[in-house]
C-alpha cells in the first residue's frame, strides 16, 4: 500500500499540505479563519485523493480521484492567491503553495 509514496504527484500534494499546515499555523488571523480552514480542507483533499485513487488499485478510479485532487488543487491555488493579496500569508509561502 506504501507504494503511493512513489508518485510525485503525492510527493509534491504531502510537502504542499506540510507548508500549507505550518504557514496557516503562522499566518492565522481570526478574519481569515474560514479561509484558512478550507485552504487546509482542500491541501488535504489533493494528498487524499491521490492515496484513495491508487488505493483502489484500477486506472479508471485512479484517474477519476486525480481528477478530483486537481479540482481541489485549482481550489487550494484560489485561496493562497486570496490571503497573499489580502496581506493575511507572507509572500514567499505564496509562491511557493
Amino acid at each position: 500500500m506504501d507504494s503511493y509514496r512513489s508518485l510525485e504527484a503525492w510527493k509534491v500534494a504531502h510537502k504542499g499540505v506540510i507548508l500549507a499546515f505550518r504557514t496557516c499555523d503562522r499566518s492565522y488571523h481570526p478574519r481569515v479563519r474560514s479561509l484558512i480552514d478550507q485552504l487546509r480542507r482542500a491541501a488535504l483533499s489533493i494528498e487524499a485523493n491521490i492515496v484513495e485513487g491508487y488505493a483502489l488499485g484500477t486506472a479508471t478510479l485512479f484517474r477519476r480521484h486525480a481528477r478530483i485532487a486537481l479540482g481541489s488543487a485549482a481550489e487550494a491555488q484560489c485561496l493562497v492567491r486570496n490571503m497573499g493579496e489580502l496581506g493575511y500569508m507572507p509572500i514567499d509561502p505564496v509562491r511557493e503553495l
